[in-house]
């Protein structure tokens, strides 16, 4: 920026409103304490019924102020994560226990190497798969697919007989 054009410093003693339409981000224009009590209550209701559960919590009939302000308030908590769908004219909030899908994926997998059973989850979102698949693709010991179609498609735990890198050295070799 050339020094020649460069404005001067606000002068932050100026009294008065500011001109123009702008309202701050920390104002709340036109809200009221009811408005804040029902954010509230609905943080409250979701955190309660997320608390011990893998389900996703889904929020209909919020405006987007209110839409706003509880995705601000999960996303700031490492073991939630929102997303917002449209459904028509309408949006839906979904809130997902991250947390709690990522221990239970872990301890599914556990039993399934424990038992040498396959797992099937119930049917689940396409991020709630994601996040099973997510956590479980390090681990050497079981495989995740995803079997079913549309509402129906749930993740599969397959416990491994032999870990992937040596079913990978067989093929090379081609043993089996």
């Amino acid at each position: 920026m050339n020094q020649n054009r460069r404005r001067p410093p606000r002068n932050t003693d100026r009294g008065g409103p500011r001109k123009g339409s702008y309202q701050g981000r920390g104002q709340q224009h036109g809200r009221n304490r009811q408005d804040d009590e029902k954010i509230q209550k609905t943080i409250r209701n979701a955190q309660n019924m997320l608390q011990d559960s893998i389900h996703a919590v889904c929020l209909e009939e919020l405006n987007a102020y209110e839409r706003m302000r509880v995705h601000q308030f999960f996303d700031n908590k490492a073991d939630f994560e929102t997303k917002t769908y449209r459904n028509g004219e309408e949006y839906l909030l979904w809130i997902f226990p991250v947390g709690n899908i990522r221990e239970f994926a872990v301890e599914k997998a556990r039993e399934a190497v424990a038992n040498s059973e396959e797992f099937d989850f119930h049917p689940m979102s396409n991020y709630e798969r994601f996040l099973v698949h997510d956590v479980l693709k390090d681990d050497e010991s079981v495989e995740t697919t995803s079997v079913g179609e549309g509402d129906e498609r749930y993740v599969k735990i397959v416990p491994v007989r032999f870990g992937r890198k040596l079913r990978k050295m067989a093929r090379k070799l081609k043993l089996f």
